[in-house]
């Protein structure tokens, strides 16, 4: 009797195991229905142990739908010295839920995570996990133990847009003299709160069926729109260094604390500094002197060494060996200010084009990057020291106009960098063309781009590129489809708000088309704008034009003698709250002169405006299409 028993469990067993696992049918129609990808469980959990030990567990499940989310498949588990991997397992399962592969050790890859970095003690477990045939299923789980607290991974139930979540959890665990701080996004579920057998405090979040979000054309980013859950803590070490960051200035004093020391130069070094800018006529001035000799001395190396990247390289190491990533520079340059007498400011920031905003009510690490400071009467000269041709206190797309931590000797303040408005943001372009009867011409063209348009076409990037590079990027400004670049000169101005100044001398292959007696031009050259915003049936959300510029085009035309213009347009324009647009056109003695000016105004604006915002684009795109007809005599 007990063997039948013993039979019928082990036959139990082997059925109940082969069940499908994750099969696709189960995902709800609501959240499988124009979708990328579904979590079908996303459950992440952090416990505090100590103010210098934690552990991070995550439980993943993803149904790939196709190539879109093929990302998913390719998964990475970080570690360093401060980051052990205490455990990884992952699967595949095909669309019916059939186990396809169970990971081995032999599958996973570790990879150094240093990619150009000079130096980092970064690794990862590299999985791959990726199918021929969608859908599919993958099932990920790891644990990784932490010798410091000074962060906790953010939660966010999904990444981009069509993702959709099946079932999801988060759990915060700590004791109750290291509770961490925590602030939700776009979540309206309150948190569990219950004790562990531990005797630790345990938060618990818990979701099911969450749909995908939508995002809306120049509307707020995904990452202000995902149900997201932020904690970070307040007493922490790290390596060592104990701090406190429930405030800015206990952050600002930790990180003062991993810099102590560290901006102490060479005898000869100071000598040189003093030397350098003996005669000098200002602060500016001397800034600039220094701020070049850095640039002429050093180059950029991304280090990831010691405490997780945070911590500076000596200011004389920086001096002797040449290099030093955005930490080890901005100290450097901080060190050579303080050898010629000028206070400055080492300085946190998220830096790139269209980075997060810093939370700045909730003082955690949120930075990528460090920038210098340096107080100049009523102004501030920003310093980005990890290039060797950035213009002297030019920041550019890279980090202007958001807020940044100042660190100070006696902690730390959020300032704003600078906001370079329309006015700054010029392209300025003078063309004169020679047109032949058949369509065909000849263009000498001037154009100069200031502020932030230096950096917008790519043109500042480019000054000290090679000619076939710059020769590749002309042709993707001009925007003349049949154009044969004879020659080009290009300069740049190196100052606060730089310029670079673009000549070009084209051959235009029947730029006007001729029919019959009649020749058929576009007056606008190479400034057409095509771009009109995306219409939807009901805006909901704000929307942000988030670049100020002016453009002003003037074109001249010699027309061949024996021709006329059957009719020239009115001049035009018209304005809104989002910009200005004028256009106008003259003819005296065979010369067409065109003159075009837009001006596009920075800013966020209610969704009530955008039909509003559509006309004003549509009108431009119109206006800048006008066709000129000219007549033959003959």
């Amino acid at each position: 009797m007990r063997f039948l028993v013993f039979v019928l469990l082990i036959i139990c067993s082997s059925v109940m195991a082969a069940d499908p696992k994750y099969p696709v049918s189960a995902i709800p129609a609501e959240l499988s229905a124009n979708v990328d990808a579904v979590y079908r469980e996303n459950s992440a959990a952090f416990k505090i142990v100590a103010r210098n030990r934690a552990s991070h567990w995550v439980r993943q499940v993803i149904t790939i739908y196709n190539a879109k989310a093929k990302f998913y498949a390719h998964q990475g588990v970080f570690y360093d010295k401060f980051r052990k991997v205490r455990s990884l397992s992952a699967a595949v399962y095909d669309a019916n839920g059939e186990l396809i592969k169970r990971i081995k050790d032999k599958d996973i890859e570790d990879r150094s995570a240093a990619g150009s970095d000079l130096q980092s003690d970064d690794r990862y477990k590299y999985l791959d996990l990726s199918q021929g045939v969608y859908p599919y299923t993958i099932e990920l789980e790891y644990e990784i133990d932490y010798k410091f607290l000074f962060y906790i991974p953010e939660f966010s139930l999904f990444d981009y847009e069509k993702i959709s979540c099946q079932k999801g959890s988060f759990s915060l665990t700590y004791p109750k003299e290291l509770a961490p701080r925590v602030k939700v996004l776009n979540i309206s579920t309150a948190a569990r709160e219950t004790p562990t057998s531990e005797g630790l405090l345990s938060k618990t979040w818990s979701f099911d069926n969450v749909p995908p979000v939508k995002r809306e054309p120049y509307g707020p980013t995904f990452a202000d729109l995902a149900p997201t859950i932020i904690a970070a803590p307040t007493d922490f070490e790290y390596d060592s260094y104990v701090g406190r960051m429930d405030t800015w200035d206990g952050y600002g004093k930790w990180i003062a604390s991993l810099n102590k020391g560290r901006n102490v130069l060479p005898p000869a070094t100071k000598e040189k500094v003093l030397e350098l800018t003996k005669n000098a006529k200002s602060r500016e001035e001397k800034v600039k002197i220094l701020y070049e000799y850095m640039q002429n001395k050093t180059r950029y190396v991304s280090i990831q060494l010691g405490i997780g990247g945070y911590q500076p390289f000596e200011a004389s190491v920086v001096d002797k060996n040449g290099y030093g990533d955005c930490k080890a520079l901005s100290n450097y340059m901080v060190a050579l200010l303080d050898a010629a007498s000028i206070p400055s400011h080492y300085t946190l920031i998220r830096a790139g084009n269209h980075a997060r905003a810093l939370r700045d009510d909730f003082p955690s690490t949120q930075f990528n990057h460090a920038i210098v400071a340096v107080p100049n009467e009523q102004d501030t000269i920003w310093l980005e020291c990890t290039s060797q041709t950035n213009p002297f206190g030019y920041q550019g797309f890279f980090t202007d106009d958001r807020k940044a931590l100042l660190i100070t000797e006696n902690g730390a303040k959020v300032v704003r960098t600078k906001r370079y408005d329309a006015n700054e943001n010029t392209q300025i372009r003078f063309a004169d063309v020679v047109l032949q009867p058949t369509g065909d011409g000849m263009a000498n063209i001037t154009t100069t781009y200031s502020g932030l348009q230096y950096d917008a076409e790519g043109i500042g990037d480019i000054v000290n590129e090679q000619v076939e590079t710059q020769k590749q990027l002309i042709h993707d400004v001009t925007r003349i489809p049949t154009m044969d670049l004879i020659r080009f000169d290009l300069k740049k101005a190196q100052q606060k708000n730089p310029s670079a100044v673009l000549k070009l001398e084209l051959g235009l292959r029947r730029y006007a088309t001729v029919s019959g007696k009649r020749m058929f031009l576009v007056p606008n050259l190479m400034n057409r704008s095509s771009f009109i915003p995306e219409k939807l049936e009901e805006r909901k959300m704000n929307f942000i034009e988030d670049f100020g510029y002016i453009d002003i085009d003037t074109i001249q035309y010699h027309v061949p003698e024996n021709m006329y213009p059957e009719f020239l347009p009115e001049p035009m324009r018209f304005s809104s709250q989002f910009g200005e647009y004028e256009s106008s056109f003259k003819l005296d003695q065979g010369l067409l002169v065109y003159v075009r000016k837009l001006k596009i105004l920075k800013g966020e604006f209610p969704a009530a405006a955008y039909q509003d915002y559509i006309d004003f684009y549509r009108k431009i795109s119109k206006a800048d299409n006008t066709k000129i007809v000219f007549l033959s005599k003959t």
